[in-house]
C-alpha cells in the first residue's frame, strides 16, 4: 500500500517574517500581471506598512521587482536564478540515471549519486541492484545526507572544490569516530584528499559504516567543475579494497566520465 505524504506540520519556532515573506511570494506568483501595494496587502491580510517593509527588503535582494510605471510588484529574477540552480540538479539526475542503471545491471550493487549541500553530501539518486551473491541493501534514501569526511563521495566533493572552501569545511568538521577506521583529524583527511586529486577516485574503507566499502568518482559539468559524485557500495565481507580497485574502479570511473560528457564536459 502506498502511504500518503503527510501534510507539513507548522513548526512552533517558525519565524513570522519568513512565513509572511513566503506568503507574499506565493501570492505574487499567482498574479503574473503583478499587484499594487494595496492589493497585495489585502490579499495577504497584512497592514500596508508591514507589507511595504517586507517588499522593500525583497526588492533589494531581487526576490521581488517593481514596475516603475504602474508601481505593481512582481516576482524577481533572482528566483529564476535559484530555480535554474534547482533544475540543473534535476537535469543532472535525469542525465545520470540511465548510466547508473546500466552500471547497476553490470555490477549488481548499490549505486548513489550525490551533490554538495552546505557541508554534507546530499543523495539525489539511488539505484539498487541486488544479486543472488549478496548485493548490499543500504538504508540511504533520497534527500538524506552523509558527512563528507567519512564517505567516498564526500572526499570527491572536498578534493575537487576550491581549496579555500574545503579548508573552511574541514576546520569546522566534527570528526565523529563512526567506526574504528573513520578518519578523525583534518590532517589525515587532507592527506587522503591529495591522493584523491592525484588518482581521480576515492574510497570509503568501512569509515562510515562497518561492513561497507565504497568507491566514488567525480562528475563534471561543461566548465570542468565537479558538480556531483557517484559511488558503488559493496559488502566488505565480499570485496577487499584491492578487489574493488581491480573490478569496480574502471567501471565507476568510466560511468562518471560518460555522465560528465552528457553534461557537456570533454
Amino acid at each position: 500500500m502506498i502511504k500518503q505524504q503527510k501534510k507539513k506540520q507548522k513548526p512552533s519556532n517558525l519565524v513570522q517574517t519568513i512565513e509572511r515573506t513566503a506568503f507574499i511570494l506565493e501570492t505574487l506568483g499567482q498574479h503574473p500581471n503583478g499587484l499594487s501595494l494595496g492589493e497585495l496587502s489585502e490579499k495577504v491580510n497584512l497592514p500596508k506598512g508591514t507589507t511595504h517593509r517586507l517588499l522593500t527588503s525583497m526588492v533589494y535582494v531581487d526576490f521581488v521587482r517593481q514596475n516603475h510605471i504602474n508601481k505593481h510588484y512582481h516576482l524577481g529574477f533572482k528566483l529564476v536564478e535559484l530555480g535554474n540552480n534547482l533544475l540543473s540538479h534535476i537535469d543532472l539526475r535525469n542525465e545520470a540515471h540511465p548510466h547508473l542503471l546500466k552500471l547497476g545491471e553490470k555490477v549488481h550493487e548499490t549505486i548513489h549519486l550525490v551533490i554538495l549541500d552546505d557541508d554534507e553530501a546530499l543523495y539525489i539518486d539511488k539505484v539498487n541492484m541486488y544479486s543472488q551473491r549478496g548485493g548490499l541493501q543500504m538504508v540511504s534514501r533520497l534527500g538524506s545526507k552523509i558527512p563528507l569526511y567519512c564517505s567516498a563521495v564526500g572526499k570527491i566533493l572536498l578534493a575537487f572544490m576550491p581549496e579555500a572552501a574545503a579548508d573552511v569545511i574541514i576546520k569546522n568538521t566534527n570528526f565523529n569516530q563512526l567506526t574504528k577506521k573513520t578518519i578523525t583529524s583534518g590532517e589525515k583527511l587532507m592527506l587522503r584528499l591529495e591522493q584523491v586529486k592525484q588518482t581521480g577516485y576515492a574510497y570509503d574503507d568501512e569509515e562510515n559504516e562497518e561492513g561497507v566499502r565504497c568507491i566514488a568518482a567525480p562528475i563534471r559539468d561543461e566548465s570542468g567543475q565537479v558538480v556531483a559524485a557517484m559511488s558503488v557500495s559493496v559488502p566488505a565481507s565480499r570485496m577487499s579494497i584491492d578487489q574493488i580497485n581491480m573490478s569496480l574502479r574502471p567501471q565507476v570511473v568510466e560511468t562518471a566520465e560518460n555522465i560528465s560528457q552528457r553534461l557537456g564536459f570533454s
